[in-house]
């Protein structure tokens, strides 16, 4: 849990309302560059309050890095992008130590990953050693280079792209590196009066190096505090593990979802619950973030060839009663 939140604190009505209107905001500006769906913001938007971490995975050039520079630039944070390549370094990501002569001494020179929003585009082209080394990044915002720690700025968020159909010069991430993700998301082609739209709009130019800011870091972190001190009630965290373990219970799943994405999960909930403008989650929040969620963190059985992340979390959600 954020060291931020007092989560015995109530939280004011102020502080839902000018929540909702950052998150509006938001979507407003990112939607003028990027023709995706509606939900696909919303879960995006969720993700940043609720201080997740965002796997956009998708077909080529349907808009997965223009989203992603949408989001940063509309945030108004310290933006860095690091374009994976197999010959990507762990030491390109975080930072290294490098001696100075004049000084005698090494003095650590931070990697793109010390940004507020850092876009890792292509993950799965980059090697597992270099995979590995986002795995504290993630979930610890924190680095350590040669027995020093490092604190990673606040917030901080990790958008990476990856394709999943091409398979030549990519590395599968680890369930480990999947798990600290969390929400998968999935654009899709845009709706044909959409697309000619889009045409028309990004014929002459990059409209993303056009967006103004609409937020800044302390409305971020105010946001996300307030995302924090929504309330659970027990029934509805006792919802949650219910529909973790019917994913495990699954016969077509070899690994269901793990109890941080049950974290994950619930926080998500309470993220949403703040955008529609409630103190308190609902079932329904849990059940509309539980494919975003989940779906990327179940590992199908060898034998389940028909079956889907997805099918086996609609599963859990349909024969899950709210409590």
């Amino acid at each position: 849990m954020s060291e931020r939140a007092e989560t015995d604190r109530p939280l004011a009505s102020t502080e839902v309302d000018s929540a909702r209107a950052l998150a509006t905001r938001i979507a407003v500006n990112v939607a003028q560059a990027a023709e995706v769906r509606r939900d696909v913001i919303e879960q995006l938007i969720v993700a940043v309050l609720a201080e997740g971490h965002v796997l956009i995975e998708d077909l080529p050039g349907v808009g997965k890095t223009t989203l992603a520079r949408a989001l940063a630039r509309s945030l108004g944070l310290e933006f860095a992008r690091i374009q994976c390549t197999a010959d990507l370094l762990p030491a390109d990501v975080v930072g290294t130590s490098v001696f100075n002569q004049r000084e005698g001494t090494f003095e650590f020179r931070p990697g793109p990953i010390f940004a507020n929003v850092v876009l890792v585009d292509e993950i799965n082209r980059a090697s597992p050693k270099t995979q590995s080394g986002l795995l504290e990044c993630m979930q610890e915002r924190r680095v350590t280079v040669d027995i020093h720690t490092h604190e990673l700025a606040r917030p901080f968020l990790v958008l990476a792209t990856q394709n999943p159909i091409e398979y030549e010069g990519t590395y599968p991430l680890p369930e480990a590196q999947v798990d600290r993700f969390m929400v998968r998301l999935s654009l899709g082609y845009p709706a044909a009066a959409g697309e000619a739209d889009m045409l028309a709009r990004h014929e002459t130019g990059d409209h993303v190096a056009q967006l103004e800011a609409v937020a800044d870091a302390a409305d971020v972190l105010a946001a996300q505090d307030a995302a924090m001190r929504v309330r659970a009630s027990e029934a509805l965290r006792h919802y949650v593990v219910a529909l973790l373990r019917h994913t495990r219970e699954d016969p077509h799943v070899e690994l269901g979802a793990s109890p941080r994405a049950g974290l994950l999960l619930l926080r998500a909930a309470k993220a949403r619950a703040l955008l529609a403008g409630r103190d308190h989650a609902l079932p329904d929040d849990v059940q509309q973030m539980a494919e975003a969620v989940l779906a990327h963190r179940i590992v199908l059985a060898p034998e389940a060839v028909e079956a889907s992340g997805s099918q086996v979390v609609a599963g859990a959600v349909a024969a899950t009663p709210a409590l």
